[in-house]
């Protein structure tokens, strides 16, 4: 990676001294750093409202960093250099005068980076005061997610960023697209005509997507019960990647090109009315239940809860794809919360070969399976069916994997955190792993039709104990089809 040329530029990260500023976002420049993947003439403004000493909240961002880097990645001659390069600045984002002072932080033969990790709602505030600050026409602006809760909000956040900033000039973070595995499944489906030529309806049966967490809100109720798992979850991180697995060979490696193939498959997506929200839809709520043998509060008794919330912490549903390569196969999504372990791994189930010889009773097992695992361990595994060992055990079969493990694979070799890659292609200008207008659009009309249809039908959410797969409906879901959830236990 240290042979990638990377052009001067000025950091700002708005929103600097919030959760995921001091989770994510200082660690990961700081291991660009690191790997000498900044330029030396990279400048980092840490803006936040936070009035008081300058001294005390760089003191503020080093304790996060010290906590949230390995020991073994804090580098002393990295880390001095890495806080020499940070400044911090009050601003208040509303008001235009403090924009003045970024200005002169941010030499103007550089471009701008502005990084929000702020509230969707002041996106458009922040970007009218930049350009009222001449700053916009050199500053690329980067928008955290949820944008908007819906098509309607999401577009007025949209329009009002637009004012301001050419869509070549805006980067919509998915913190998913970046993870090394999710990177592969472009290498995997068009550099391997092994699976590229079997990726359609002939020869597989159907597609899993499981994303389940296994924490509760962790103090975010206010927010997450406005929002709920499927507009959390199921509208960027899980829909982005259906589109990654469905989508069509792209004409080249082009940002757009990438994306127009994603498009297409938002839009092929068939919607889910009447009967289907029943029999092709579950939304679930966690109730008190066990975590790593501990008891723990279900949704409703929760810090600060409304006990008469119906929102749901669960979803798992059947995604139709209306085109050639995928009729008649279905796309399993699944992701709640307070699930028995933290899990992110898709599955892709390829269709039994048309002639059966072996034993009756191993039937079952007969069927390949490509697993791709995106946490908590990245790598990438075919299931084959091969012949047990043994001279007494005849032609009895077994399942086993052909395993590529990243960290196994790679032992010298550190797998960069999605952030990391992120604003790395940020500072490089580069496209391809952000979401464009449109695709936040089409995900938007999707799930708003389901979220439609709950509230007409009065749907609510059915319950399950924490520490469980969810409500039993969602095994149902799958099992109506003739098939099961890979790998529950």
């Amino acid at each position: 990676m240290a042979a990638i040329s990377v052009e001067p530029c000025t950091f700002a990260l708005f929103g600097a001294l919030g959760d995921l500023a001091l989770r994510k976002l200082f660690p990961a420049l700081y291991q660009l750093d690191r790997a000498h993947l900044l330029h030396a003439d990279t400048r980092l403004l840490a803006l936040a409202r936070e009035a008081g000493s300058a001294q005390e909240h760089l003191a503020t961002i080093e304790t996060h960093l010290r906590r949230h880097v390995a020991d073994a990645d804090l580098e002393p001659a990295a880390l001095e250099r890495f806080l020499a390069r940070l400044r911090y600045q009050h601003l208040d984002f509303l008001q235009p005068e403090g924009y003045q002072a970024l200005a002169e932080q941010a030499p103007g033969e550089q471009p701008l980076i502005a990084y929000f990790a702020t509230a969707a709602a002041v996106y458009g505030a922040i970007c009218e005061n930049l350009d009222k600050a001449g700053l916009a026409a050199r500053t690329r602006v980067v928008l955290e997610k949820p944008i908007g809760h819906d098509l309607e909000s999401s577009r007025r956040v949209n329009d009002a960023v637009a004012r301001f900033f050419p869509e070549s000039r805006v980067y919509r973070i998915d913190h998913y697209l970046g993870k090394e595995t999710v990177q592969n499944l472009i290498a995997l489906r068009f550099a391997n005509s092994l699976f590229e030529t079997q990726w359609n309806q002939n020869s597989i049966s159907h597609v899993e997507i499981t994303v389940a967490e296994k924490v509760g809100i962790e103090g975010r109720w206010g927010y997450f019960d406005k929002a709920g798992q499927l507009r959390d979850m199921i509208q960027n991180h899980l829909l982005q990647l259906l589109c990654l697995i469905a989508m069509d060979p792209p004409s080249d490696l082009s940002a757009d090109s990438i994306r127009d193939e994603k498009v297409k498959v938002l839009k092929a997506l068939a919607p889910i009315t009447g009967d289907g929200l029943s029999t092709r839809v579950v939304r679930g709520q966690y109730i008190a239940g066990y975590s790593d043998g501990k008891a723990v509060p279900g949704y409703l008794e929760e810090d600060n809860a409304n006990a008469q919330s119906d929102t749901e912490t669960f979803v798992a549903l059947r995604a139709d794809i209306r085109n050639w390569r995928w009729s008649g196969v279905p796309f399993y999504l699944r992701t709640g919360k307070r699930m028995p372990q933290k899990l992110s791994q898709i599955v892709i189930h390829f269709k039994e070969t048309p002639h059966y010889i072996f034993a009756p009773e191993q039937r079952l097992q007969i069927g390949n399976k490509l697993i791709i695992r995106l946490q908590p361990d990245e790598g990438i595994s075919l299931r084959v069916m091969t012949k047990e060992q043994g001279l007494d055990k005849g032609m009895q079969l077994r399942s086993g994997p052909l395993q590529l493990n990243f960290s196994d694979t790679w032992r010298t070799a550190r797998i960069p955190d999605a952030y990391e890659r992120l604003l790395l292609e940020v500072m490089r200008g580069n496209q391809n792993l952000f979401v464009r207008k449109d695709e936040i659009e089409y995900a938007w009309k999707w799930c708003d039709q389901l979220i439609a249809g709950w509230r007409n039908a009065g749907d609510a959410p059915k319950p399950y104990a924490a520490g469980t797969w969810g409500p039993m409906s969602s095994i149902a879901l799958i099992t109506r089809d003739g098939r099961a959830w890979y790998g529950d236990i």
